[in-house]
């Protein structure tokens, strides 16, 4: 068991500094259309218990980091456990036992790709990722805040036993959820970071606006998530909502945007995997940056890969007029 000692960023994370940082795409999505493989109840946890699996969510992450050292920016590690909190893992015919020690293992296998790549300007930090208990795009399964800390303690209390840096929540639709998560985090003195998604409207799927959600996680918790990102929805879904200068925005800290303009209801019914325009999607995350002054965590979701995200780094490296290019891309 690796003590909690070991974790090198949990009390002061770098990418609070005013340095980029690289995330990965997304995940699932390139292990089912671009690996071939299969992640039942698209759970990509599930390739831990195996080799060839663990070899293959390797072989993923190697990527991201290697794409970070190119760029010579930070690296944010997501760890394959969207999926498996204790709901989910139960599906796939998980005990208790054996979630905990994928989710321990999928930290474990993030430590293996930072002891290869992490450098003076590539600092690697370890996230635990966590999902929501019901579907990511839409809020049917809704548990109360006592209820989600009660449920997310779980894999929070594995992440700070593995040694994770940080817990981030990614795809929360409703705000209760991510209350009770950051209220998770806090009781294991974890970092965390809460990411919302949002429809074509901009607004969460329940209807409260961004604005609304993050002042009340807020409140409830003393302003205890480190930061917030949004995901898992294209920039011109939500870039219209990010009014200038309010204050507000200085807590989002990161994005991970869908390759595809669809809305959560098209992409649950797509067969095919629309990969958008991974050049165009770099421009528009750059173009963010004049509207979210702090940010600095950068990847994708659902439909992106290693390409989309390289894109968005170049299109920072290239970018010498980030009002200007705001202007022509968002009007």
């Amino acid at each position: 068991m690796r003590s909690i000692s070991m974790s090198r960023y949990r009390n002061a994370l770098p990418q609070l500094s005013n340095h980029l940082f690289l995330t990965d795409g997304g995940l699932e999505t390139t292990l089912i259309f671009h690996e071939g493989l299969n992640l039942p109840e698209f759970a990509a946890f599930d390739l831990l218990k195996d080799a060839f699996g663990y070899q293959a969510l390797l072989k993923y992450f190697r990527t991201y980091a290697q794409l970070a050292q190119s760029y010579k920016v930070g690296c944010v590690l997501e760890s394959a456990t969207w999926r498996a909190s204790l709901d989910w893992g139960e599906k796939l015919g998980y005990s208790r036992q054996a979630i905990a020690e994928l989710n321990h293992k999928a930290i474990d296998l993030l430590y293996e790709v930072r002891a290869e790549y992490e450098t003076a300007s590539t600092p690697v930090v370890i996230s635990g990722c966590i999902g929501p208990k019901g579907d990511g795009y839409s809020p049917d399964i809704r548990l109360d805040t006592t209820a989600a800390e009660n449920y997310h303690t779980f894999q929070s209390a594995i992440f700070k036993e593995a040694g994770a840096d940080l817990i981030t929540a990614v795809t929360m639709n409703y705000v209760e959820e991510a209350i009770g998560i950051a209220r998770a985090a806090k009781l294991q003195e974890m970092p965390v970071v809460i990411s919302f998604t949002v429809e074509t409207d901009g607004c969460l799927p329940t209807g409260q606006s961004l604005k609304e959600a993050i002042a009340q996680v807020d409140a409830a918790t003393q302003n205890y998530p480190s930061y917030y990102m949004i995901n898992c929805a294209h920039p011109f879904h939500f870039a219209h909502v990010l009014l200038s200068r309010e204050l507000w925005l200085n807590r989002i800290g990161g994005i991970r945007p869908n390759a595809s303009i669809q809305s959560h209801a098209e992409l649950d019914e797509a067969e095919e995997l629309d990969e958008g325009n991974p050049q165009a999607l770099g421009a528009q995350c750059v173009a963010l940056k004049n509207k979210l002054p702090n940010l600095r965590v950068l990847g994708g979701c659902c439909g992106t890969d290693h390409r989309h995200v390289a894109e968005i780094f170049e299109a920072f490296q290239k970018a010498s007029n980030v009002l200007d290019l705001a202007e022509k891309v968002f009007g």
